[in-house]
């Protein structure tokens, strides 16, 4: 049995999941869909990269609804990660319009200082990459370099969400796969979940069905 720690590109993850299926399976469990990937294995940690959503109040609740929720599920195992958005002023080429525009920072570089760190520690046998953000191949190698050193065994596997496609990383990684409609539909949070330790629920927002 391996041990293994996932790194999940949670904006990754959620624009393939919207382009391929809507909002039908953006209420996922990661805990069970990691085991799902690695069923003869141990999950050690589960470490999710996101941003917190700025300027939309819908969506900035639906996200912290299911970040609390998966908190709650997943418990000890899952770290939370939060990168930023940052504002940025865009120009209408054609009519010279301008608005505000927010772009994803940090979230790579995250993964990577994550994943490096993680190999020197040699906190994993496996690492299992849910992205398929070519950014991050530096890392790839860096890691399996600083475990070698360390005198660490590193084996890396790379899930790439749908519609995502990586030629860089599946070179780098030959065991990389797409994660299929089956495991994503079997990895669903229940509808309400409860944070044992406070009594709170969190439940599905309406959007996500």
């Amino acid at each position: 049995m391996a041990e293994v720690i996932a790194y999940v590109d949670g904006f990754n993850l959620y624009h393939g999941l919207r382009e391929r299926f809507q909002h039908r399976y953006l209420w996922l469990d990661l805990q069970t869909l990691v085991q799902r990937l690695r069923p003869q294995d141990k999950i050690v940690a589960i470490r999710y990269f996101t941003a917190a959503v700025r300027n939309d109040p819908p969506a900035e609740a639906r996200q912290h609804t299911y970040l609390e929720a998966l908190k709650a599920h997943c418990g000890s195992s899952l770290q939370v990660v939060l990168g930023r958005y940052q504002a940025k002023s865009r120009t209408c080429r054609g009519c010279g319009a301008t608005w505000i525009a927010y772009e994803e920072k940090e979230t790579d570089v995250n993964i990577a200082v994550t994943l490096v760190a993680d190999a020197a520690a040699g906190a994993a046998d496996i690492a299992l990459l849910v992205s398929a953000d070519s950014d991050l191949c530096p890392a790839v190698r860096q890691a399996r370099t600083v475990a070698a050193q360390f005198g660490h065994k590193l084996g890396m596997v790379a899930a790439f969400p749908p519609r995502r496609n990586s030629n860089e990383l599946r070179t780098l990684i030959p065991a990389s796969f797409q994660l299929s409609q089956a495991n994503i539909r079997n990895s669903l949070l229940p509808t309400t979940v409860t944070d044992t330790s406070t009594g709170r629920t969190y439940a599905r927002p309406q959007k996500w069905y």
